[in-house]
């Protein structure tokens, strides 16, 4: 996806996410993040909005801690978080191309990153604010939800923050089945290791007659549309979501340590 994408979609995922929260109230709780209501989400994501145009406007070329979370409530609350968003929204936007500031994950440029970041930020709050109200989610593109992943399993999970880690290696594959994109995540006593490599094709969907990918074996896939892959690998949709094939436990291992702390 293009920057001026990336920030496109960022507008939109925030002007969803205050409407959700709006319509659920402060006090309703978010079942994607058990023992949060409305309140807490709001506070977090404006926090860290504020947080990243803080190094867009700014320049921080070394990292910043952000500014707390605020003591607000109700429309108060809301207001705060749709300036905040606009605020991002329009910081980005006036950025330059060369802009130089602080980061924390490989991208093409710091403007690249921050934009692909938030976007990725608000959109899975998004869904957070969604889940408030009990009822379908608003669909994200194949295209994002692609490269979402992406971002997920090549950068957070590369990091040596990642607690996926096996002292038996194993090896997962994700594949994306209305797009052609297949990664391969091999997990051990280290940060996991992820290649996006497509598959041939079969007539298995790209699966041999072993499991194998990659030229080595495969313990479990993930497979689904993009969109389910996203919101299940961010552990916003349960496993149920997509097709699972092989060793559960390889799975669990995932949802049960991937929870990202930046």
């Amino acid at each position: 996806m293009e920057i001026i994408e990336h920030i496109a979609s960022l507008s939109e995922e925030g002007r969803l996410l205050a409407a959700a929260a709006e319509q659920a109230g402060p006090g309703a709780s978010v079942p994607t993040c058990p023992g949060w209501q409305i309140r807490h989400l709001l506070r977090h994501t404006g926090m860290v909005h504020r947080w990243a145009a803080a190094f867009i406007t700014e320049g921080h070329t070394a990292y910043r801690p952000d500014g707390g979370e605020p003591d607000l409530d109700g429309r108060e609350l809301l207001d705060w978080f749709r300036a905040g968003h606009h605020h991002l929204v329009r910081s980005l936007e006036a950025a330059p191309e060369g802009l130089e500031c602080w980061t924390f994950l490989p991208a093409p440029s710091p403007l690249a990153f921050w934009s692909r970041r938030q976007l990725n930020e608000t959109t899975v709050h998004r869904v957070d604010a969604e889940s408030a109200l009990g009822r379908p989610l608003t669909a994200v593109g194949a295209d994002r939800a692609v490269d979402g992943i992406d971002e997920l399993l090549t950068g957070f999970h590369a990091r040596p923050k990642s607690r996926v880690r096996s002292s038996v290696p194993r090896t997962l594959r994700v594949r994306a089945v209305d797009t052609d994109a297949v990664w391969t995540v091999r997990i051990s006593d280290e940060p996991p290791r992820t290649v996006r490599t497509p598959l041939a094709g079969d007539g298995n969907g790209g699966t041999g007659p072993h499991g194998e990918a990659d030229g080595g074996q495969v313990d479990c896939e993930l497979s689904g549309t993009a969109e389910g892959l996203y919101l299940t690998l961010w552990n916003r949709l349960p496993l149920s979501a997509v097709t699972l094939r092989g060793d559960r436990s390889v799975a669990r291992l995932w949802t049960d340590n991937s929870a990202v702390t930046w």
